[in-house]
């Protein structure tokens, strides 16, 4: 991660994961990263639907010139992107890591920006795979927003971060189910 507001979002994320795969959504507390919340946002998933925007900060909906909440996460992304941020997004949620990617968005062929998407699994009411917290963090402010809209984001490289926990993961090797016995079947050689 570059960007520095991701960077406080992640570890802000950390502290709140403790020994968890995930933070709980209600461990968030909005007010410990006020700096960071224009550009923050909440996804809720839906296997059939996807994710959705429960909440999104006032530049993020300043970037694209409307409120987001409720709107497909994917509709913010050109046609190629959009294939590769639901198959990203379902990662974050099924696998409980999270994912740091480049992006670019541009309000006409004259005007673009460079962003930081962070993406992050949130546990709800005891469940993974339902909650995500992300931040789409521009490396420079862009002049243009605010004045016009922002055009389908084109996603870039990106890496996987925050691993499940160690936790998580002896309970996953101490459990019966997991272990793998030694089995010897007799051939009928002598």
């Amino acid at each position: 991660m570059k960007h520095p507001s991701n960077q406080q979002l992640y570890a802000y994320w950390i502290e709140q994961r403790g020994e968890r795969d995930a933070p709980e959504r209600s461990d968030i507390d909005p007010g410990a990263i006020r700096g960071i919340l224009g550009d923050s946002f909440l996804l809720a998933h839906d296997p059939a639907t996807g994710c959705t925007f429960r909440v999104a900060g006032t530049r993020l909906c300043a970037l694209f010139g409307r409120e987001l909440r409720g709107e497909p996460f994917a509709l913010l992304w050109d046609a190629e992107s959009a294939a590769q941020i639901r198959d990203l997004a379902g990662i974050v949620v099924e696998e409980g890591i999270g994912v740091a990617a480049g992006a670019v968005g541009r309000a006409n062929a004259d005007c673009e920006c460079s962003f930081e998407l962070l993406l992050l699994p949130l546990a709800h009411r005891g469940t993974m795979g339902v909650r995500m917290l992300g931040m789409l963090a521009p490396f420079r402010r862009p002049y243009w927003l605010g004045i016009w809209p922002a055009q389908p984001l084109r996603l870039g490289a990106f890496k996987f971060v925050g691993q499940p926990s160690v936790a998580s993961l002896a309970d996953e090797i101490a459990s019966p189910a997991r272990r793998r016995a030694l089995t010897v079947i007799d051939g009928g050689r002598t």
